[in-house]
């Protein structure tokens, strides 16, 4: 990671906020562009905010040792519509391994309502290029 965040994450709009760990946070505005054809948020979009966070919040730690974050597995369940506000995404490490981390990431709507949880594995390798 060169940048904070991806193309994908800034097309649409992911706000990366603290790299925690204890917890990481990032937000991210509803907009027309992240909902599908019913106006609630895209089950993609929560998938996309939890793995930028994590990769993030784990590259931030790992960096320092020559090491990527990777996203390795995303596991998202959905809890309760969002069409509009801000969605609040806090992440928390569940397991700090030599080659994987696992993150639960928690995404609640303007109200504090838990509306998407997202398990995700986050492979720790070597920078390709070595560094």
């Amino acid at each position: 990671m060169t940048d904070e965040s991806t193309d994908l994450a800034r097309l649409l709009g992911v706000e990366l906020l603290d790299p925690g760990p204890e917890p990481a946070r990032a937000q991210l505005e509803v907009t027309p562009k992240v909902c599908q054809p019913f106006g609630i948020v895209h089950g993609g979009t929560f998938a996309t905010i939890a793995e930028t966070l994590c990769s993030w919040a784990t590259y931030e730690a790992v960096k320092g040792d020559g090491m990527a974050a990777l996203g390795q597995s995303n596991q998202a369940s959905f809890l309760r519509p969002i069409s509009d506000g801000v969605i609040e995404a806090v992440a928390s490490p569940r397991h700090r391994g030599r080659t994987t981390w696992i993150w639960d990431t928690e995404l609640s709507d303007d109200a504090g309502h838990l509306c998407a949880l997202v398990r995700m594995t986050i492979a720790v390798r070597p920078m390709p290029g070595g560094g």
